[in-house]
């Protein structure tokens, strides 16, 4: 439940998770070398768009283009491996993306003071606030026929009182404009929108939009959701989740 709202739907036993706790202990990469953006600190202005209260909403416009590019950039240099699933058969949401990953508390921290702390400084979860994010940094590329299917994300125990409540997720390409590798281009990516269901009705679409942030709530109240095939173009995701204490 956030911010005294009534939180989504309780996960089913049945329902296929996103396990990500597993994946902690393979973030290792150094962000020494990579070409990290300067991030510029965002004014109080920043908008939230809720789609479901605050259980689900976006954040238009949190990077700008030329962020973005830096960051595609920086998961490029990181280097993408394939993940998948053994599929719903298994008891496994279908996945089927590259996926690189980076232990950044610096990256975590500089995202947050940008303005996120702005962001969740109206949100509270039983009572708990948010405190920062979890420096297990991911980004996702969805290329041509890639998608993941209906999943739910875990909370994770971080110790010491702390524990994720809400996934991001910013993206780094989409919309009517963005830049991938350096190139600007209109209409360049078609499908990938990240879709979420209550009782199995559809309660949002969201397409990717570059810049954009999206954030949802998760664990024992999170909606199940999907990331539609891509049908064109190239689909980058920077993920984290946010800390409440």
């Amino acid at each position: 439940m956030a911010g005294g709202k009534k939180g989504g739907t309780k996960v089913k036993s049945g329902q296929a998770q996103e396990r990500e706790r597993g994946d902690d202990a393979a973030a290792t990469a150094s962000t020494t070398g990579l070409p990290l953006p300067s991030l510029r600190k965002r004014s109080a202005s920043l908008s939230k768009n809720e789609l479901r209260e605050l259980d689900l909403f976006t954040v238009p416009n949190f990077l700008s283009v030329k962020e973005c590019e830096t960051f595609i950039q920086c998961a490029l240099a990181l280097g993408f491996q394939h993940q998948g699933s053994r599929g719903p058969t298994y008891g496994e949401a279908y996945r089927d993306n590259g996926r690189a990953s980076v232990q950044s508390p610096a990256l975590a921290e500089n995202l947050w003071e940008a303005g996120l702390n702005l962001v969740f400084s109206d949100i509270d979860v039983h009572g708990r606030r948010a405190v920062g994010l979890n420096p297990n940094i991911r980004f996702y590329r969805y290329t041509v026929g890639q998608k993941f299917g209906q999943h739910i994300d875990e909370s994770v125990e971080l110790g010491e009182g702390l524990a994720t409540e809400y996934t991001l997720l910013i993206y780094l390409s989409g919309g009517e404009e963005s830049c991938v590798q350096g190139k600007a281009s209109r209409e360049l990516l078609v499908g990938g929108e990240t879709v979420f269901y209550n009782r199995r009705r559809i309660v949002a679409e969201v397409p990717p939009v570059a810049g954009m942030a999206l954030f949802h709530i998760h664990g024992q109240h999170c909606m199940l959701h999907e990331a539609r095939v891509i049908a064109k173009g190239v689909k980058y995701v920077l993920r984290s989740d946010v800390i409440f204490s």
